[in-house]
């Protein structure tokens, strides 16, 4: 449903990720390698409602005090990061609107014990949970 490309774009596309992305190969390569932490920011700022929320979600992708020593982020980082673009790639296919997508990622919801999906998708079930609510909205399935 989402490319690997567009997960890059949120990451800073290629002029942040040093090269294209074109396949989920070329996007693990780069997870592998550690992503420059530039990418994170872009991603958090992307999304966020405002500088301090974007902050925060860095802070909860990688921990203040190591983000700010760091040039790259560890391949364990950069994976969180892509997780973390991936939901958010998801979520603007299903909305179909950027602007509305953002909204409903930073929202509490019921179906998440109240965390708001980002908050949801910073661990692996969580963000699985929160691509099968998106997957059932992609259908049309209430839910």
């Amino acid at each position: 449903m989402v490319a690997a490309s567009q997960v890059a774009e949120i990451l800073g596309g290629e002029r942040l990720l040093g090269e294209p992305v074109h396949t989920l190969a070329d996007l693990n390569r780069l997870v592998m390698r550690g992503l420059p932490k530039s990418s994170l920011r872009y991603a958090a700022t992307w999304v966020a409602p405002s500088p301090a929320a974007a902050r925060a979600l860095i802070y909860r992708v990688v921990p203040e005090s190591t983000f700010k020593r760091r040039k790259r982020l560890s391949p364990a980082e950069s994976e969180r990061s892509e997780r973390l673009a991936r939901t958010i790639a998801l979520a603007e296919f299903a909305w179909g609107d950027r602007e509305a997508a953002h909204e409903w990622l930073n929202e509490a919801h019921l179906s998440l014990d109240g965390k708001s999906p980002l908050e949801a998708a910073e661990t692996e079930l969580g963000a699985r949970q929160v691509e099968e609510i998106l997957g059932r909205a992609i259908h049309g399935i209430p839910g």
